[in-house]
């Protein structure tokens, strides 16, 4: 029952230990600037994103509804996103156009007006699954009504689909379907923790989307999530084994920005502020924030409001350290690569 996977999704990136055995910002380092010659209080890190003002380059990476306390969850991230001026996204809206009851779980949210607001829906659901019949624009649009939302991302989560027993195996003539919807509908090419090579960042431009989030391996795997759902040993032990499978973020931001021109957002095991200023750094637009966003919610200690503005803080304690003024300037900076980063980027 989907709303049942939704809801197991969420318990267990809480609960169990779910990060990749490397998170790939560590391999990065900066050249501090003993004298900055700014002043901090002249730090702007508020940004343009597809015609959008955020007041600092986040967004809320869609984690969830289609069940009960979804409903909560989302309305929580919405005002926090609306309060803190940065971007939000819904977790996958598939389970709305199944089961009409599970609508209410997303439409809350347009009750909050963040800055920008994303729908959600799987690649796979673009082309015929099983019974299933694809999805059309028709209810693409249906699934930004329902949120007031600007953009569609359509999540490629093959490496999820294969390693879960009711996974949607289908997946040829999912370029040319993601082509026919965004020649009539704002979609933007979601990675969901496998990263996004050069190539396939120009099968998404080619296929005309709008932004591509580049969700590299550094963060939450979710094969480590479907192995502890897994109940067949042959799908637990193969789930296990591709755990770690995937592009770093970090690679996946220079691959994409080096061959395309859109606009880039970087998920995938960012939880601060110095790790945003690194995605920034390599080129990325905005970022995306899933797993520290859980916690902090889970966190009876602070709110999420509290987190945001903690992380929000660390990225301008870099640009200080670093002497950038604005968000552009991050681009100027010296970076050194070590470790395994340093045989991906070279």
């Amino acid at each position: 029952m989907i709303e049942s996977r939704k809801e197991d999704h969420v318990k267990i990136c809480l609960n169990k230990d779910v990060d990749l055995k490397k998170n790939y910002w560590e391999d990065i380092e900066f050249y501090h600037q003993s004298a900055p010659e700014i002043d901090f209080e002249d730090i702007d890190v508020e940004v343009d994103f597809l015609d959008k003002r955020l007041k600092a380059p986040i967004i809320i990476a869609g984690m969830t509804g289609g069940y009960d306390e979804g409903k909560n969850l989302n309305e929580k991230l919405a005002s926090a996103a609306e309060k803190m001026g940065i971007g939000f996204g819904v977790g996958s809206q598939r389970a709305a156009l199944e089961n009409e009851e599970l609508r209410e779980s997303y439409e809350t949210v347009s009750r909050y007006s963040p800055p920008i607001v994303l729908g959600n829906i799987g690649a796979p659901q673009l082309i015929k699954q099983k019974d299933s019949k694809p999805l059309g624009v028709t209810e693409a649009n249906e699934l930004l009504e329902m949120i007031g939302g600007d953009y569609l991302a359509v999540h490629f989560n093959y490496l999820q689909e294969v390693v879960q027993p009711e996974g949607d195996l289908k997946a040829k003539g999912v370029l040319n379907s993601l082509k026919k919807l965004s020649s009539e509908v704002p979609t933007i090419a979601k990675e969901t923790g496998a990263g996004v090579s050069t190539q396939m960042a120009l099968n998404f431009q080619n296929a005309g989307v709008k932004a591509i989030d580049v969700g590299g391996k550094g963060g939450t795997s979710f094969s480590a999530v479907e192995h502890y759902r897994n109940q067949e040993e042959k799908m637990k032990k193969i789930s296990k084994n591709l755990w770690n499978w995937g592009i770093p973020t970090p690679v996946s931001i220079v691959e994409c920005r080096g061959s395309v021109s859109l606009p880039l957002i970087a998920t995938g095991g960012i939880r601060d502020g110095i790790q945003i200023a690194k995605a920034l750094a390599l080129g990325a637009d905005t970022v995306g924030i899933a797993g520290g966003v859980l916690r902090a919610l889970d966190d009876d200690t602070r709110t999420l409001e509290e987190y945001i503005e903690r992380v929000v803080r660390e990225l301008k304690t870099v640009m200080f350290l670093l002497g950038c003024e604005n968000i552009d300037e991050l681009l100027k900076v010296r970076k050194i690569f070590t470790d395994d980063l340093k045989n991906w980027i070279g």
